[in-house]
Order: C-alpha cells, then structure tokens, then sequence
C-alpha cells in the first residue's frame, strides 16, 4: 500500500469518526420531534454533506485495497441514505409545517441501526458492487454509462436535487439505465388506490436478477418515505405525486 492510500485511508477513517461523534447530537434533534430543530438539522446535514464530498471527490479515488473499499463503499451508502432521510424532512417541514410523530421515529431508528446496516445490509451491497466492477464485461458496460451520462452532462449522481431525480439516481445506482416518469393512467388508479403517477425502468442486458434489484430498492426507497407502490416487473404504480418527464416515451418501455 502506498503511502498516499495509507494516508488517505486514515483521513476516511478520522471523518467517519468525527460523523460518528456527532449522531448522539442528531439523535438529540430528533428525538426533540420539534418543528423549531428543523434549522439546526438542515445545518447538520449540509456538514454532513460537505464530509462526504471530500472523501468521494478526494479520498476515496486514492483507495486501491478491495477490502477497504468494500468497508468504506458500506459506510458511504448509510450515510447517503441518511442524507436522502434528513434532505427528505426538511423539504416536508417546509412544505407542510407539520411532521408525524412516526417520521421522526423512522429517522431515529436509522441512526440507531448504523452498525448492524453498515456491516449487514450495506456490506453485501457493496461487495456485489466492487466486484462486479472488477469484472471486465461490467466495467466495459458501466463505462458505456458513464461515457453516455457525460454527454449528457448529467448530474444526477453528484447533487441532491428534487424527489423526482432522487428516484432517479437510487434506480440507476441500482443498475437502471433509463428511467421514466409519467402520470398514472385510470387503470393504474385501480391498483392502487389515489395512484398519481408511474415510475418505468430499463435494464441494458436480459437480466431478470438485476430487474427485481431495480425495482425492489425503488420500491423499498418510497415505502420509506410513507408512499404506497404496487410493483409490476419494470413499472412501479406509486400515489407519490411527481413531476413527469417533458419527454414522455413510455411506449418504450414495453414489457
């Protein structure tokens, strides 16, 4: 291990540290379940953002050991959950002014369950990711994407932006290549109940596995956020009222 790697692996470990030193003090927030902590969260969350910046743009690209990575890659994926939970609380604060009892609950619990999702859960995940890179065919498909988001100029896995491309950046990170959103029709109205809009998905390989990967960590990411989603092989049926998409191509995503 070079010394550039072993000295950034130790700035990674000091800035988990220090994140960690300072959950008692959001949990102390929370646990307030007070509409007038909300500034201090959102401040809580924009530092925490800012230290999870430095080890994605800085560090983390220095890091060599799979081993590392893996552990590293677990840790980051709580943490960005986290920040998708306390982005998605202070946007309801301000929207509603009213939060339930059970959303701050659903926050709490989170934080309290860090280690066993981080050495769990996020682990495994993140092992499936890394080596799954590492093998030359992904690497080749997944530097298409990239090559392809590029072009684009797309931002999406790089800032937080409105529940719309939240939803976006989660099912590509879970391996979709194309996602649409759209108003739902009056026959998705009668499978789920105040449906407002579907949310459709593509693969770019004939991978039923990768499929139900997408579609369940899409469904699992708005049962959090207290939606109702009926899961139709790459289509989800959601009450969650989104924006559609200006371009709508459906059509395309034929089963």
């Amino acid at each position: 291990m070079s010394y550039i790697e072993k000295k950034y692996r130790r700035e990674i470990s000091l800035i988990f540290e220090d994140l960690a030193s300072t959950e008692k003090f959001l949990l102390d927030l929370l646990n307030q379940k007070s509409l007038q902590k909300s500034e201090e969260i959102a401040k809580y969350c924009s530092e925490l953002v800012k230290k999870i910046n430095v080890i994605l743009k800085k560090l983390y690209p220095e890091i060599k050991n799979l081993d590392d990575k893996i552990a590293i890659k677990a840790s980051l994926r709580f943490y960005f959950d986290l920040i998708d939970k306390l982005t998605d609380y202070i946007r309801h604060v301000e929207n509603f002014h009213k939060i339930d009892e059970h959303y701050y609950d659903s926050i709490i619990n989170y934080v309290e369950d860090k280690e066993k999702l981080v050495n769990g859960k996020f682990k495994q995940l993140a092992t499936q990711e890394i080596t799954t890179f590492y093998s030359s065919k992904a690497r080749e498909e997944l530097e298409e994407i990239l090559e392809e988001k590029l072009k684009t100029k797309s931002l999406e896995f790089f800032t937080i932006g409105p529940f719309e491309q939240e939803i976006k950046k989660k099912g590509r990170l879970a391996g979709a290549t194309d996602i649409n959103i759209s108003p739902a029709t009056m026959d998705d109205k009668n499978k789920v109940k105040n449906a407002q809009s579907i949310i459709q998905f593509k693969i770019n390989k004939n991978d039923e596995e990768l499929l139900n990967k997408v579609g369940n960590e899409l469904e699992e990411f708005l049962h959090s956020k207290g939606y109702k989603v009926e899961l139709l092989r790459n289509k989800l049926i959601t009450d969650a009222k989104l924006l559609p998409d200006d371009n709508n191509h459906t059509k395309s995503f034929s089963h």
